[in-house]
């Protein structure tokens, strides 16, 4: 305890408060844009770190990570256009809720169990690092096979009823994730001989195509009413917020421990824990037949998965200098960069450095109701401007975001194509969930995949080799065939009715 107060002594500083709050801002301004991603934003505050002690550089950093994976819910529930990729598994529920009028509930709702979940990741990574870093080391490549197929079956939940369109949904996702260089060999595929497709399609200039131009497209076209023609009222947004929120207590709870088992999967990510806690939930959940037309309880345990799993990530990052996701890895170079070397050490040589770095985390999301807040009722001015004014502005942030996460004028072309492809695909009823879904997971489910038959001489039972792996493999099949099977029986049954 001696240590946890020196730790809270160091944050307490005007300097370090004054950073938090500077940096909560900016993240909340970075988040809400489509495509300047949280670990941009972190990138971008790295040179600014240099000239800052260890504490107000790493409180800044932290601070941002929260208020930046939140604020990429604003434009998703108002707009339909994720502004962050882990946004994307619920956008479309939010969204629903808003063109219902609900507007204020769904932005409350998020911000509160937004809050939820990094309070729960922040307070798990103070008093369970370790035991929780020890069970992520045990994931090998056919571990991390069979968590990537366990995330493929959420293309069920985000398909709403459709789940025939949403399976060829994930198989284009899946498609476009094996374009550009093997994992394994390093062979060039399905590039047609064009260098700019060596690396891919880039993951931001995708999700940005698929929402946001196809949104623009649509107004364009004037096929449907654009996202934010509705003009919705947006009133009180605590107003009934904590009714649901104890309404859904237990799988807020569950969202929690999702975000941060997975997020403390090196690799996993927010996006995959939200995800996953969406499908979970509407397995569970006595309203599964509403999913997907606008119902809080989809969206309050992914939102609280969504930020929970940056907690969860933090873990493997300090206690053994091993990256959770891209976010982590920058914030590992920050803390080699300022002398505190992520590992077991760094708690016996500086223990009130690395839990008042912890100690800031659960104060960044402990800030994040009231700047959220204010974040909220500024955002929702924008539906204000004229549809005219706003969708060429929103076209222009689109271009500006996919050229800077790839810095090429062709991530500018892939977006475009891929917008053209979403509006198509929706216009007959494919959902774009499950594609995200199929690009995020696809490059996993294939390395690992092949990454184990390499390890196992080609036997494919070398995937049930280890019990952590026969634990999910059994789990996984089982959700993929008790559901035909249940289906199969009561055809028997009626049937067999005279």
């Amino acid at each position: 305890m001696d240590v946890i107060g020196e730790a809270l002594l160091l944050l307490l500083d005007p300097y370090v408060i004054g950073v938090m709050a500077a940096t909560a801002i900016y993240g909340l301004v970075v988040g809400s844009i489509p495509g300047l991603t949280a670990s941009m934003a972190v990138a971008l505050l790295v040179p600014v770190t240099f000239f800052m002690d260890p504490v107000p550089a790493l409180a800044g950093i932290v601070t941002m990570s929260a208020m930046a994976i939140f604020a990429g819910d604003l434009p998703g529930a108002l707009l339909r256009i994720p502004g962050t990729p882990a946004s994307a598994a619920y956008a479309d529920e939010a969204h629903k809720m808003t063109l219902a009028g609900k507007a204020d509930l769904a932005l409350g709702v998020g911000l509160i169990c937004s809050a939820i979940g990094g309070v729960f990741g922040a307070l798990v990574l103070i008093f369970a690092a370790p035991a929780l870093a020890e069970v992520a080391l045990q994931f090998s490549t056919v571990e991390y096979f069979w968590l990537a197929c366990l995330g493929l079956t959420a293309a069920v939940a985000v398909s709403h009823g459709h789940w025939t369109k949403g399976v060829i949904s994930l198989m284009i996702g899946l498609a476009v994730s094996t374009i550009g260089l093997d994992p394994v060999s390093g062979q060039m595929r399905f590039t047609f001989g064009s260098t700019a497709l060596t690396g891919g399609l880039g993951f931001i200039p995708v999700l940005i195509g698929l929402f946001a131009i196809s949104e623009i497209l649509r107004y364009a076209i004037g096929s449907k009413r654009p996202a934010s023609a509705t003009r919705p009222p947006i009133g009180n947004v605590f107003a009934g917020v904590f009714r649901e929120v104890g309404r859904l207590k237990l799988s807020i709870l569950r969202g929690c421990g999702i975000g941060t088992v997975i997020g403390a999967v090196p690799g996993a990510g927010a996006d995959i824990a939200a995800y996953v806690s969406y499908a979970v939930a509407r397995r569970f959940s006595p309203n599964r037949e509403k999913f997907g037309t606008g119902i809080v309880d989809g969206l309050a345990p992914a939102t609280a998965a969504n930020n929970s799993s940056i907690g969860g990530a933090f873990v493997p990052a300090t206690v053994f200098g091993i990256p959770g996701d891209s976010l982590t890895a920058i914030v590992i170079g920050v803390l080699y960069m300022k002398g505190l070397n992520p590992g077991p050490t760094v708690f016996l040589m500086k223990p009130e450095l690395i839990n008042a770095v912890f100690l800031a985390y659960l104060i960044a999301n402990l800030m994040l109701v009231p700047f959220g807040f204010v974040a909220i009722r500024l955002f929702t001015q924008i539906l204000r401007v004229p549809q005219s004014v706003l969708m060429p502005l929103i076209l222009g942030f689109c271009i500006v975001g996919a050229f800077a996460v790839e810095n090429a004028t062709f991530a500018v072309t892939a977006m475009l194509i891929m917008g053209v492809v979403g509006f198509l695909m929706e216009e007959n009823g494919f959902p774009l969930a499950p594609a995200i879904l199929g690009l995020v997971l696809g490059p996993m489910v294939e390395e690992m995949f092949l990454t184990s038959l390499i390890k196992g001489d080609g036997n494919l039972l070398f995937l049930l080799s280890r019990p952590l792996a026969a634990g999910l493999a059994a789990v996984t099949l089982a959700i993929w065939i008790l559901p035909l099977v249940f289906m199969l029986a009561r055809r028997l049954r009626g049937s067999a009715q005279p």
